[in-house]
């Protein structure tokens, strides 16, 4: 029996990919002992115990030049080794082979340091174009790296990871249905991820305002991020645009199945997620990392003609007239969706989570 634990948090990015590998290790092998480390912030708690998995919560905080920051990652370390080395040695007397996966962020670090203490081999994740600290930290000494995006050279490639759940579960019609929406409209999605965008949520109130003739026959489904500005609702409804609106929609594979077009950030789960539903995508990637990311996320749908990229501008008014220009020429012409939507399949089926699931359970 193997005994396999997931290790990383602070966002649903880092956890969700954890969850997918978990799935399909389990569909190999059933009688598996699988666990999450995850972090202390409650999103973590909330996602992990309604997907039903068991975890421990890592006193582990990000890295940071800021004292206050900075005492928290220093002391949260000791702490956060400890349970992990705790967790792996019941393991190891239960199973006949025990692993970590790394799955990326501040928490996987730690955990990662208890498995070489422990001697349990670490195989490390990376989701991004740009390898943050931490994975660069947890590269050194890993037993095996895997990237969902071309980064270092030597790391193994594979497809997005994608749990089953995050799948279109149809054709558009299907998913349009699915959510009480007119199958026969297209539908536009704007997402900014798990945690929303300002920015992309202010332009479209921006661009509803100016340009809602351009929606007209459209539906919108739009994910705000908690909190998320109304605004663009409120306008959809003055222009007589049907809209889906909530926070947080967590039927990933319905809301990209149903879209014709979306307009979203670039982390590697929305990168994936349109990968998986051949969504043609306008991408506007978080402004402020100076590694730029989520640009190089996005670059092989670019490349292979799925998507096209836009500077966040962060204003309301140039993202009107840049990343909403863009935005308009899409709406109005089918063909260019067609096109690359067509596109799509030279990406080939993201299959990731399948493939390292073969990896780390033999």
């Amino acid at each position: 029996m193997i005994g396999l634990v997931f290790a990383g948090g602070g966002t649903g990015g880092h956890l969700y990919p954890g969850l997918a590998v978990a799935e399909a290790v389990r569909t190999r092998e059933p009688d598996a002992k699988i666990r999450f480390l995850c972090s202390d912030r409650p999103l973590d708690a909330e996602l992990l115990r309604a997907e039903g998995v068991e975890f421990d919560v890592l006193p582990a905080g990000p890295f940071s030049l800021r004292p206050r920051k900075l005492m928290k990652c220093l002391s949260g370390w000791g702490p956060s080794v400890r349970v992990t080395r705790g967790l792996l040695r019941g393991l190891k007397a239960e199973c006949e082979r025990v692993e970590l996966v790394a799955v990326g962020g501040f928490v996987a670090a730690p955990a990662a340091q208890a498995a070489r203490v422990e001697r349990v081999p670490v195989t490390l994740l990376n989701l991004d174009a740009v390898p943050g600290k931490a994975n660069r930290l947890i590269a050194r000494r890993a037993h095996r790296i895997v990237s969902t995006a071309p980064t270092v050279q030597g790391w193994e490639r594979i497809p997005p990871i994608v749990r089953a759940s995050a799948r279109p579960p149809g054709d558009a019609r299907t998913c349009r249905e699915r959510l009480g929406l007119d199958p026969d409209a297209p539908v536009l999605l704007v997402t900014g991820g798990s945690q929303g965008a300002r920015s992309i949520n202010e332009l479209m109130t921006a661009f509803v305002r100016v340009h809602g003739d351009a929606l007209r026959g459209w539906q919108v489904i739009h994910q705000t991020g908690k909190g998320g500005d109304s605004g663009a609702a409120r306008a959809c409804a003055d222009a007589g645009v049907r809209t889906l609106v909530h926070e947080f929609f967590d039927v990933p594979g319905l809301i990209w199945g149903a879209g014709e077009l979306a307009v979203s950030r670039a982390g590697a789960g929305s990168v994936a997620d349109a990968w998986t539903a051949g969504t043609p995508t306008l991408f506007m990637p978080y402004p402020y990392h100076r590694d730029e990311h989520q640009r190089r996320n996005a670059e092989p749908l670019v490349e292979a003609g799925l998507a096209v990229l836009a500077d966040d501008l962060i204003d309301p008014a140039r993202n009107l007239g840049s990343a909403g220009a863009t935005l308009l020429g899409l709406l109005g012409d089918a063909d260019r969706r067609g096109s690359m939507r067509s596109a799509a399949a030279a990406l080939g089926p993201p299959d990731g989570a399948e493939r390292l699931a073969v990896l780390v359970a033999g």
